[in-house]
């Protein structure tokens, strides 16, 4: 199957499947070392640096293949492009299972992010292609439940799976699943035909034709994306920081979790979010069709998770994992903001628009898990106790989603955007 047609709804729902295993996969590799940190720290001697330097790791890894992901997507389709990666991924899997140091277990680290790293772009190319909008936005909200899922799965499963079979076995197994997911894909998910110069090029709001546009400056220029990129920077890259790194700190220093509460506060924040998305996939083929698209929806929304994070800040050590579940549930409105992106661009466009917005949501992770670090240690010299600390790194967060929220709505008013109606 090649092509610009859209999927018949049994071949839509196996290619989601096919992409689905390998973004659970990506998942739970991510976060995967968050439950094996103990472990490694007492085999290898690490220190805490080392740790954060082994989980920024992946982060460097993914980061860097972000903007030429988005080029070769367009170029050659999301099956080529999965598969190249996800057999780097299979590579820093097995790199990391055999390590012997912490060069080894870093190698791996950033091998495996570098390898993941198309998991969600390739299938959001190609759903742009091969999907009608209302199914593009459901399947953007099921992938990240699938996401979820991962996350879930590399909690409390894999310290159950730990005395059984011991971590490097565990590394061997994902390897293996990871080229079970390759195999998946090559043989269900389409052939790419490559876009005709000229046609479905157009920039959506002038309707003209034109040659493909090369390179990345057409979407960093295009207003829709100058208008969303403050709110992937800071509530969607927030997000994320919050669910899996500052809530379980919060929860321990703030509340006085004890550690183990504090990992089935973030086991529970992880279920919350797999069943928001599932229900997010569920209504937003009906709400499109009521009219309520994803700039209505995040423009209503995306306001309850500032006022759940003033009642956290107000709250302090009453606020525990119940709190954080509602703020990440609450922040799920910025979602609508990808398959948006992808639909205000051309077709032959979306691969890079959609990687130059995820590497603006994963600057923001990084930007925003170091900068509340910085922030609460700034406060503590200053003199603030522990609490007061976070509350006031926190406060800082805060200011900057409102300004993110306020940004949004402005450009929304000086640019009226419209965007693609159909693939």
């Amino acid at each position: 199957m090649t092509g610009h047609s859209v999927l018949p709804r049994r071949a839509a729902v196996i290619v989601f499947l096919a992409f689905a295993f390998a973004y659970f996969l990506s998942a739970l590799v991510r976060a995967v070392t968050a439950t094996l940190a103990p472990t490694l720290s007492q085999e290898f001697s690490l220190h805490a640096s080392d740790l954060g330097l082994l989980a920024g790791g992946y982060f460097l890894g993914f980061a860097a293949t972000q903007l030429p992901l988005g080029t070769w997507l367009d170029r050659h389709g999301p099956r080529k492009v999965a598969l190249g990666f996800l057999g780097v991924a299979v590579v820093g899997s097995l790199v990391f299972s055999v390590a012997t140091g912490f060069s080894g277990l870093l190698a791996g680290r950033v091998l495996c992010g570098a390898g993941v790293s198309a998991c969600l772009m390739a299938p959001l190319t190609g759903y742009r292609r091969w999907f009608e909008p209302t199914t593009q936005m459901r399947a953007n909200s099921w992938m990240l439940m699938t996401g979820s899922l991962g996350m879930v799965a590399s909690t409390l499963p894999v310290q159950w799976a730990l005395p059984l079979v011991g971590w490097r076995p565990l590394f061997w197994g994902l390897a293996a699943l990871i080229a079970l997911s390759m195999v998946v894909i090559a043989v269900w998910v389409p052939g790419w035909a490559a876009a005709t110069p000229g046609a479905h090029v157009a920039q959506p709001e002038s309707g003209n034709s034109a040659a493909v546009p090369q390179g990345y400056a057409v979407v960093w220029r295009h207003p829709y994306f100058q208008r969303l990129a403050p709110l992937g920077f800071f509530v969607y890259g927030g997000m994320v920081a919050m669910q899996t790194l500052w809530a379980g700190p919060w929860m321990q220093r703030v509340a006085g979790y004890t550690p183990l509460e504090a990992a089935t506060g973030l086991f529970w924040i992880n279920v919350s979010m797999l069943c928001t998305f599932w229900t997010w996939g569920m209504v937003n083929p009906w709400l499109l069709r009521k009219g309520l698209g994803a700039d209505r929806l995040m423009a209503a929304g995306l306001p309850l998770c500032l006022v759940v994070l003033v009642g956290i800040l107000f709250a302090g050590p009453q606020a525990g994992g119940g709190a954080w579940a509602l703020f990440c549930v609450s922040c799920t409105f910025v979602s609508l903001s990808q398959p948006a992106v992808a639909m205000a661009f051309p077709q032959a466009l979306a691969g890079r628009a959609l990687s130059a917005y995820n590497l603006v949501i994963f600057a923001g992770v990084f930007v925003v898990q170091w900068g509340i670090g910085l922030g609460v240690d700034a406060f503590a010299a200053a003199g603030l106790s522990t609490v007061r600390s976070f509350q006031a790194a926190m406060a800082v967060y805060l200011a900057c989603n409102a300004g993110a929220y306020a940004w949004f709505l402005l450009r929304g008013r000086r640019h009226n955007v419209l965007q693609t109606t159909a693939p």
